[in-house]
């Protein structure tokens, strides 16, 4: 007998750390010590906007909430929070969080969420700057007119094992209330495609001159007073412009 799954529609908060291992590797205790100082403020924050939290593994943070718009509320508050208690120590000692946020359905089994909607929300985490909120399309459309924040479009982004590009925005935390400076900001999804786009370009250049050299060094080798590469050389660099093309447009 077959089991339906059991599915809901919900709000997902993915935090984690920020340069977890370096701090580890710089002090184990003092990291450890502050990472449960930091995940107990988070969990007041989360308690305070009536959400739950669903797992709390290492450095990670999973929680949900019934309303998005006290979702996001809780990640800004806690953002601030965190930032306001880093202002007071070293900048080798700050514990940065980056937080997602993903309104989407998931599979509930016991305690636990799974699925593509949890998925996003940590996607989103992952591109996050330290100390900001990425926030997708589904719950800005639900809090854009309900908060007085602002928002940063940054474009449908392909997240990684994820079907169809996902809208995201960046929340703008407004100065004057303790928004957190990154102090190494994470490479933007954009930045992304740049530094993707820039590689298969490097590749199918070099992948194009060793073809070249490599029809000169048959031509030269077989010398009978006719020089030939330089033909099939021109259908392969043409070959490589239309390539290029395609690469910087897609």
């Amino acid at each position: 007998m077959t089991t339906s799954l059991e599915r809901k529609l919900t709000n997902i908060l993915s935090a984690d750390v920020y340069g977890y291992s370096r701090l580890m590797g710089q002090d184990e205790p003092g990291t450890l010590a502050l990472l449960n100082t930091y995940r107990d403020a988070m969990a007041g924050a989360i308690a305070t906007h009536r959400g739950r939290i669903v797992s709390a593994a290492g450095d990670h943070v999973l929680a949900e909430f019934a309303s998005v718009v006290l979702a996001v509320e809780c990640a800004v508050a806690i953002q601030r929070d965190l930032a306001e208690r880093n202002a007071t120590l070293s900048a080798e000692r700050q514990m940065w969080f980056r937080i997602g946020l993903n309104l989407g359905d998931v599979i509930v089994e016991k305690d636990d969420l799974y699925g593509e909607g949890v998925n996003i929300a940590a996607r989103l985490q992952a591109l996050a700057e330290p100390g900001g909120i990425l926030i997708s399309g589904t719950v800005f459309d639900h809090v854009k007119d309900k908060l007085a924040l602002g928002f940063d479009a940054l474009g449908p982004q392909r997240l990684k094992n994820i079907a169809g590009d996902v809208a995201a925005y960046r929340v703008l935390l407004q100065s004057g209330t303790a928004a957190a400076p990154a102090p190494r900001p994470a490479e933007s999804a954009d930045t992304g495609k740049i530094d993707t786009r820039k590689h298969r370009f490097y590749v199918s250049a070099a992948r194009t001159a060793a073809i070249v050299v490599f029809l000169l060094a048959i031509n030269l080798f077989s010398y009978a007073g006719d020089l030939w590469f330089q033909w099939p050389a021109l259908v392969i660099v043409f070959v490589f412009v239309l390539r290029t093309t395609w690469i910087f447009r897609h």
